[in-house]
């Protein structure tokens, strides 16, 4: 299948590339940084997601899976707004299977900075809206909510051992996902799956089962 998927470089996204080229799909990778994946099924587009002239000519998308986003960077304009005009663009056709948007555990608890915990709140919300609109064409629409995974964009807790020992503390699991791990959800519900759809699909370990948010000042 052809499938597309938003903040590629690194983390998340580039785990959810690799298994998806490792199971032989097509993928058409987008991020405003340049490839860190290769392989000859793989395109990588250099664009800022807010720039929707920028936005590469791509057509029949059989899978959409949002995962660009950002925590303290004008976070309403690249995890919400910019999902919205990507899904538009991509997702909202005849020929879409199944979208994905990565959301977060702070949109359930609210637990985090203002904007971010608003932007994906609006990504729940979001969710539902779309899974009503492509319901028409038997396709999916689901969002997946981790807590903390381990991804270099956290290093700064990750590495402080006092707020590590906080953070395990509130977490059940006394551990964070991998990047893998989360890509195998983002598999599973988009191939997998064929029926759940309109949910916002909480990996968190337990962590907001306390909901205290723990970060560095």
């Amino acid at each position: 299948m052809k499938v597309l998927i938003t903040g590629t470089t690194q983390g998340i996204g580039k785990a959810i590339a690799e298994l998806f080229l490792n199971n032989n799909h097509t993928v058409f990778g987008i991020d405003r940084l340049g490839a860190s994946v290769s392989h000859q099924n793989y395109t990588h587009f250099v664009c800022d997601i807010r720039n929707t002239a920028q936005l590469p000519d791509l057509r029949d998308i059989d899978i959409l899976i949002n995962n660009a986003g950002t925590q303290n960077e004008e976070d309403i304009d690249i995890n919400l707004k910019a999902l919205i005009e990507v899904t538009e663009k991509y997702g909202v056709q005849s020929n879409i299977k199944s979208i994905l948007n990565i959301g977060s555990a702070s949109g359930h608890t609210g637990a985090e900075f203002p904007m971010y915990a608003a932007s994906k709140g609006g990504v729940l919300a979001y969710t539902k809206n779309v899974a009503m609109r492509v319901a028409p064409f038997g396709a999916t629409c689901n969002s997946l909510d981790p807590g903390g995974v381990l991804t270099p964009l956290n290093d700064c807790v990750i590495n402080d051992k006092a707020l590590w020992a906080e953070i395990m503390n509130e977490t059940p699991l006394k551990r964070w996902a991998t990047t893998q791990e989360i890509a195998e959800w983002a598999y599973f519900l988009t191939v997998t799956n064929k029926f759940c759809t309109g949910q916002n699909i909480l990996v968190d370990g337990g962590e907001s089962v306390n909901f205290n948010f723990v970060w560095k000042e």
